[in-house]
């Protein structure tokens, strides 16, 4: 396992990536005269969710104008696990241009609905869920952003045993679209070489979320590192209510997460993500591309973000080495 000073961001950049308005290049080439464009989004966000609406702000800087040559229709949106195949099937139905997923749920959904419509897809793995060939040549329908959530796992696990020294258990909270045995394995094995027993409690709905939550505190969990998936995503604000109900330090896979309610967010901005990332990738298919040939793309920039407010409600003593070194922090 790579230790977390592999994936450190460029300090400060970051935050000026998330925070600020991007600047953007020029449009490449004048849209299709007359047409209108149409994108469909499936996922447990909110079509008004900063991510989505990050998305649709980007794309108009590179031509693609809502209201004007671009229609979203967001009947996918806010959706719960379970719902999506149903949703794709109506969503395919209306043969827009381009279907924009959050997770592997909603992707897999999507992918089963439809060969010929193109997917971009932001999720956790996106070659170990079956979604793409390779990360270099996709094929298929299907592109987008691979959020590296197994090596991430790890390093929030890294740094929430260095926020809890001296602890003996801890606890890990998994959602079924992204749970994995032999990444669970490695997760207990590198915990255990640390001399910390790491317990992994996995929730396949929205209601089971609580339940493995008070499990972990029940069964002595110290921290709570809640890992990457789109179904724990989607119900994020219960995680943070209820950990901090149960006084249980949780570390999560945005850094965003903090500003929200969470305790410490590790990873890259979901902002950046779409708003970048997905928004580029989105207008090269609008004009032309074929999303098999377009290489999944990584995310190359890392945040560690600590609320320390909610510290201070736990009751928890954050070292002033790990707040100097924290991109973002709340008081």
């Amino acid at each position: 396992m790579s230790r977390l000073s592999d994936f450190r961001p460029n300090r400060r950049l970051v935050l000026a990536t998330i925070g600020a308005t991007a600047v953007w290049p020029s449009v490449a080439c004048a849209q299709e005269a007359g047409r209108k464009y149409r994108i469909a989004y499936l996922g447990p966000s909110p079509p008004n969710a900063p991510p989505q609406a990050a998305f649709v702000a980007a794309l108009a800087k590179l031509g693609f104008v809502e209201g004007n040559n671009l229609e979203v229709d967001t009947r996918g949106a806010a959706q719960h696990p379970g719902q999506y195949e149903e949703v794709a099937r109506e969503l395919v139905a209306a043969k827009p241009d381009l279907i924009v997923c959050g997770g592997p749920e909603p992707g897999r959904a999507a992918k089963q609905a439809t060969k010929t419509i193109p997917l971009l897809v932001n999720t956790d793995d996106m070659v170990g869920e079956g979604l793409v060939a390779s990360i270099a040549h996709p094929e298929g329908n299907v592109s987008g952003v691979s959020i590296r959530s197994p090596d991430l796992d790890g390093k929030r696990l890294e740094i929430l045993l260095e926020l809890l020294p001296g602890v003996h258990r801890i606890g890990g909270l998994a959602g079924a679209d992204t749970a994995n045995a032999q990444h669970f394995d490695a997760l207990r094995e590198a915990a255990r070489a640390r001399g910390v027993e790491y317990v992994i409690r996995i929730a396949d709905t929205y209601g089971g979320i609580v339940p493995a939550i008070e499990a972990a505190k029940a069964g002595g969990a110290a921290g709570l590192n809640v890992m990457g998936s789109a179904l724990l995503f989607g119900n994020r604000k219960v995680i943070f209510e209820r950990a901090a109900a149960l006084g249980l330090p949780a570390i999560y896979q945005w850094p965003e997460n903090a500003r929200e309610g969470g305790l410490v967010g590790y990873g890259p901005s979901i902002v950046q993500i779409y708003r970048d990332q997905l928004s580029r990738l989105a207008a090269k298919i609008l004009r032309g591309a074929k999303p098999g040939d377009l290489p999944v793309e990584l995310p190359d920039k890392f945040a560690l973000a600590i609320n320390l407010k909610m510290a201070k409600g736990l009751g928890l003593a954050i070292s002033p080495a790990m707040v100097d070194r924290a991109d973002e922090v709340i008081e």
